[in-house]
C-alpha cells in the first residue's frame, strides 16, 4: 500500500509541475502573432538567446521551450497577443460540433448513432486504426502462430464518436503527464510508422516513471522499478501499451524495447559492468537469471548483454510474448554508431532520439548493424500464411521475392573460415584471385610521381564523399534469391547475379584513375572472380568479357528495394528536420552542410548517424564472421543458418558502389580532372580552391556535368568531406597514406566512414 501511495503521489506532482508551466497558445498562434507583429525568427532567436532554429521548432510544436526561456518567451507571446488580437478576419473558421449522441445528432432516416444500433462493419484490410478506442490492447496476429486468410479489397473506415469512444482520450488529450520536450526531439512532418498506443519502446532512468515519446511519463507498477520480471510483464500488458506495427503484411509487431540507464541498472540489481569482456554477457549463476528462470522468462542464445531478448515461447493462448532490453551502461549505444555521449543524454531526449529513428527504420533490436540486417527480414518477410487448396488448411508458404532458407555460398564467395572452404583447400592454404571473390570498398592512392604540374600548383585539397553509397547501390540492384548453380563456360549476361571467372587484365586504363575492377585500384594480373556487376561495368567499357566459369543463381530479384527506400527516405527526412533540404542551390547546401557540422543537434544528429550506419552495417552483417575464442576454422558458426547471412549479395552491393565511384570520376577525368585519394565512397581532388564548387566541372550552361559528381543531400549525391592544403596531401602520399582517410582532420573510420 505505502508503495502504491508513493506512485499515486508522484503521478500528482508531476500533473501540478507541468499546471505551473507559464502557459503558451498553440504553436500555429505563436507563428501568428510573430508574423503579425512582423518580427524574424532571427531577431527573437537573439532577443531570447537561443539559435534560430529552436524558434522553428517552438513554432511548430516539435519542443517546447524550457525554463527560463519558457517564462520570457511567454511574456512575449502574451505582449503580442494585446498588440495583434485574434479578430472575425485572421480567427481560423470552426470545426463543425461533433455528433456525440441522440441529442445533438440531426434526424436522418437512418440513423445511425452508435456502435448499439450500428451493424458490425465488412472484414477490411488493412484493420483501419482511426483513434486509440479501435486500436488499445488489440495486438496484430502473428501470421506463423495464426494464419489468417487473404484479406478482401478494403472499404472506408467508419467514423468512431464520442458514445463508442467513451474514455477514449481524443487527439489532443494526454492520458499521463507529459515532461517538457527535449531538444530538437519530435520529426517535422509525418514519419514513416506512425505512432501507435504509446510507442515501441520506454527509457527508464531508476524512478517509478518510464520516458516514452514526446515526453511521455508512464507510472509503474509496484516493485517493476526493482523486479526484472515485474517490469517484463507489465510492459507487455495494456498498462504500458507499447507497440511497434509490422513493416509487412506478411511480417511481425516488433517487440516492446526497455532502455535502461545506468540508474536502472543499479536499480534492478545489475551490474554497472560486464566483467568478462570477452563474452559481454551476465554470469551464470547472476541472482537476476535466477529471476528470470523462475518466472518462466528464457534467453535466447547470445544471453543476457548489452542488447538482451527475453521471452516465453508462444502458444494459442498468450501468443507471442518477447521484450527487448537494451543496457546503457554495458554499450549498447555503440559511440561510432549513435555519436559521443548519446548514452548519456536525459531520459526523454533518449525516447525520443530512439523512438524517431523507431518510426523512420526499425525499432532498435541490437546494433545498428544488427538492426539493418533486420530491416530486411521485416520488409521481406520469409514466410506468409497460405491456405492449401487440398485440405483447405492454413500453411506456412514462402514469401515471392523474399530470401526464405538458408544456403552455402558458392566456393568463391565464402570466407577463409567457412566449411565449404574448408573442404577444398588446407588450412594454411591463401587463396589466389582465381579462388576467390574479392569485391570490397577502394583504398587507392595515386602515385606521387604521376601528379602533373598544373596539379603541382594547385593550393588545396578536396574531398568530396558520396551520400548512402551503399544503399544507392543497393538500389533496383538483382541479387541472388536462391542457391548458386556451377556452370562452366557460360555466355556472360549482365542480368544474371552470381560470380564469373574471367580475365581482365588486357583492359588498358589510365593510371591516373582507380583501376574499376580491384579494390586495391591497382590493374588485375589474370585470371580472377568477379560479380556481375563489376564484370558487366567492363563490357561497358569496351572490353570484351568471355568468363570460363561461374556460379550463377538463376533465382533473383529486387531484394533490397523496399530496403533501400525505407533508409533512403529516413536519411532525406532527418536531414530536412536538420535544416538540408533537397532542394537547396548548391552554395545553400553546402553552406547548410556547414552550419550543420557547426551547430550539432543533440537528437536529430544522432538519429542521422545511426541511420548512415545501418547502412553500411546491415550489408556488412550479410557476411558475418565467426567470433570468440573457441571458434575453429571449418566450422559451421550460428550466423550460417540464417537466410539473410548471404556473401554474394554484400558482394553484388559493394561491387555497385565501386562501379558507380569509378564511372563518376571516369567523367571528370573527361573534363581533365583526376583524384588522387579514394577511400570507399571519399574522393580527394587537388582544387585551386577549398570547396567542391572550386573544381567541380560544369557545362558551359554552368549546370553540373551530366553523369559526374552532384552536390546534393540525397543517395549517390556528394557532400564536402574535408578540405586540407596541397603540401599536407602530398606528404600524405610520400609516406603511402590514404589523404581520404584524414581529411577531415581525423580518421574517417571512426566516424563509420
Amino acid at each position: 500500500m505505502p508503495d502504491e501511495q508513493e506512485s499515486l503521489f508522484a503521478a500528482v506532482d508531476a500533473l501540478l509541475e507541468e499546471a505551473a508551466q507559464d502557459p503558451l497558445p498553440h504553436p500555429d498562434e505563436r507563428k501568428r502573432l510573430r508574423e503579425a507583429a512582423g518580427l524574424s525568427q532571427d531577431q527573437i532567436a537573439k532577443a531570447l538567446s537561443v539559435r534560430r532554429e529552436t524558434i522553428t521548432s517552438w513554432e511548430t510544436g516539435r519542443t517546447a521551450p524550457r525554463a527560463p526561456k519558457r517564462a520570457a518567451y511567454a511574456r512575449l507571446l502574451e505582449g503580442l497577443s494585446t498588440l495583434h488580437p485574434v479578430n472575425a478576419v485572421n480567427a481560423p473558421a470552426p470545426a463543425p460540433e461533433p455528433t456525440v449522441n441522440a441529442v445533438n445528432a440531426p434526424a436522418t432516416p437512418e440513423p445511425t448513432v452508435n456502435a448499439v444500433n450500428t451493424p458490425p462493419p465488412a472484414p477490411v484490410a488493412p484493420e483501419p486504426t482511426v483513434n486509440g478506442v479501435n486500436a488499445v490492447n488489440a495486438p496484430a496476429p502473428d501470421p506463423a502462430a495464426t494464419p489468417q486468410p487473404a484479406p478482401p479489397t478494403p472499404t472506408p473506415a467508419q467514423t468512431v464518436n464520442g458514445v463508442n469512444a467513451v474514455n477514449a482520450p481524443g487527439p489532443e488529450a494526454q492520458p499521463r503527464s507529459r515532461e517538457r520536450a527535449g531538444r530538437g526531439t519530435a520529426p517535422q512532418g509525418h514519419p514513416p510508422t506512425p505512432l501507435e498506443g504509446n510507442g515501441p519502446l520506454l527509457v527508464l532512468d531508476g524512478t517509478d516513471k518510464a520516458h516514452a515519446a514526446r515526453g511521455l511519463l508512464l507510472p509503474l507498477p509496484p516493485k517493476a522499478r526493482t523486479d526484472l520480471p515485474t517490469l517484463i510483464a507489465w510492459a507487455l500488458g495494456p498498462d504500458a501499451d507499447l507497440r511497434s506495427p509490422r513493416l509487412h503484411r506478411n511480417g511481425k509487431d516488433g517487440d516492446p524495447l526497455l532502455v535502461l540507464t545506468p540508474a536502472a541498472v543499479e536499480a534492478l540489481g545489475l551490474p554497472p559492468t560486464l566483467e568478462d569482456r570477452r563474452t559481454l554477457r551476465l554470469p551464470e549463476g547472476h541472482p537476476t537469471l535466477k529471476l528470470l528462470a523462475k518466472a518462466k522468462w528464457q534467453l535466447t542464445r547470445r544471453g543476457f548483454g548489452p542488447w538482451p531478448r527475453i521471452y516465453r515461447p508462444a502458444s494459442p493462448t498468450t501468443g507471442r510474448q518477447c521484450v527487448q532490453l537494451a543496457v546503457l551502461p554495458w554499450g549498447a549505444l555503440d559511440a561510432r554508431a549513435w555519436g559521443e555521449h548519446t548514452a548519456e543524454l536525459p531520459a526523454p531526449e533518449l525516447a525520443e532520439l530512439l523512438t524517431t529513428y523507431a518510426t523512420r527504420v526499425l525499432t532498435p533490436r541490437g546494433s545498428t548493424a544488427v538492426s539493418g540486417l533486420e530491416l530486411m527480414t521485416a520488409l521481406r518477410p520469409p514466410t506468409r500464411a497460405a491456405r492449401n487448396p487440398d485440405t483447405n488448411v492454413w500453411e506456412s508458404a514462402p514469401v515471392p521475392g523474399s530470401l526464405t532458407r538458408a544456403v552455402d555460398p558458392a566456393p568463391p564467395e565464402a570466407p577463409d573460415e567457412h566449411p565449404v572452404v574448408a573442404a577444398l583447400h588446407p588450412r594454411s592454404h591463401q587463396r589466389t584471385p582465381d579462388q576467390v571473390l574479392d569485391e570490397e570498398a577502394y583504398d587507392w592512392i595515386r602515385d606521387p610521381e604521376l601528379l602533373t604540374d598544373a596539379e603541382c600548383t594547385r593550393t588545396h585539397a578536396v574531398g568530396i564523399d558520396v551520400n548512402m553509397a551503399f544503399a544507392a547501390a543497393a538500389n533496383r540492384l538483382p541479387v541472388g534469391l536462391g542457391p548458386a548453380v556451377h556452370t562452366p563456360a557460360p555466355r556472360f549476361d549482365p542480368k544474371i547475379p552470381g560470380c564469373w571467372l574471367a580475365d581482365l587484365s588486357t583492359l588498358e586504363l589510365d593510371p591516373r584513375l582507380p583501376s574499376p575492377f580491384t579494390p586495391s585500384g591497382h590493374p588485375p594480373t589474370g585470371p580472377a572472380w568477379y560479380a556481375t556487376p563489376t564484370l558487366a561495368y567492363a563490357q561497358e567499357l569496351g572490353h570484351p568479357v568471355h568468363p570460363t566459369e561461374a556460379w550463377l543463381r538463376p533465382d533473383h530479384g529486387p531484394y533490397l528495394d523496399a530496403w533501400y527506400t525505407r533508409l533512403r527516405d529516413a536519411y532525406v527526412a532527418t536531414m530536412a528536420d536538420l535544416g538540408v533540404t533537397s532542394g537547396l542551390p548548391e552554395p545553400e547546401f553546402l553552406a547548410a552542410m556547414a552550419e550543420l557540422q557547426e551547430h550539432p543537434d543533440p537528437v536529430l544528429k544522432p538519429v542521422l548517424s545511426a541511420i548512415k550506419s545501418t547502412v553500411k552495417g546491415g550489408i556488412g552483417k550479410l557476411r558475418e564472421r565467426p567470433q570468440g575464442a573457441a571458434y575453429r576454422p571449418g566450422e559451421p558458426w550460428p550466423a550460417l543458418e540464417r537466410p539473410t547471412w548471404r556473401p554474394d549479395i554484400r558482394a553484388a552491393v559493394i561491387s555497385t558502389a565501386r562501379v558507380n565511384m569509378h564511372r563518376k570520376m571516369l567523367k571528370l577525368a573527361a573534363a581533365g580532372l583526376h583524384p588522387i585519394a579514394v577511400l570507399s565512397d571519399c574522393a580527394v581532388y587537388l582544387s585551386d580552391g577549398p570547396g567542391p564548387l572550386d573544381f567541380l566541372p560544369r557545362t558551359p550552361e554552368g549546370k553540373p556535368l551530366p553523369g559526374g559528381f552532384r552536390l546534393g543531400v540525397s543517395p549517390g549525391m556528394v557532400k564536402h568531406e574535408g578540405t586540407q592544403s596541397l603540401l599536407w596531401a602530398v606528404e600524405m602520399l610520400d609516406q603511402g597514406l590514404n589523404p581520404a582517410r584524414h581529411i577531415k582532420g581525423h580518421d574517417a573510420a571512426a566516424d563509420g566512414e
